[in-house]
């Protein structure tokens, strides 16, 4: 059996592991409210879809996945990052979830989506993700301005 430090740690990792939220993150969110407020109307987690996209758009048959730079292995500073606590884990835990978001993304292409992957870090610039956004669902909206 493990010492009573390794079981603590575990425990102590599994609850911080839950904490995490994978829906309605506070970047998810800022992205709902700009496509929102730009008159389009969507649906949210498809579970039909792979991968769950973060924003379903049904009528464009276009999906918006809204990523975590850390979780997901962006290029970004944040998501370079790798934890001095069991490194090796979090190594081959990002790579995982980076290969299961490709294998969604070619699986919803495969179907005839068109999707758009959001990092985290493009928030700080809301007029240029404001632009990406629009760009990418064109002038579709259901409240035009």
């Amino acid at each position: 059996m493990g010492s009573g430090k390794a079981m603590e740690s575990k425990e102590l990792r599994r609850r911080t592991m839950q904490a995490v939220k994978s829906q309605d993150t506070a970047p998810e969110m800022a992205v709902r409210r700009l496509v929102f407020a730009q008159g389009f109307r969507y649906r949210l987690h498809a579970k039909d879809l792979p991968g769950k996209p973060d924003l379903v758009f049904p009528r464009l048959n276009k999906v918006v996945f809204v990523h975590g730079c850390f979780w997901h292995g962006h290029g970004c500073a944040r998501g370079a990052r790798v934890p001095v606590h069991n490194r090796e884990y979090w190594v081959n835990k990002i790579a995982r979830n980076a290969s299961r978001d490709k294998s969604a993304r070619i699986a919803l292409q495969t179907l005839g989506w068109t999707c758009l992957v959001i990092w985290e870090c493009e928030l700080k610039k809301p007029e240029r993700l404001k632009r990406k956004l629009l760009a990418f669902l064109g002038a579709h909206r259901r409240f035009p301005f």
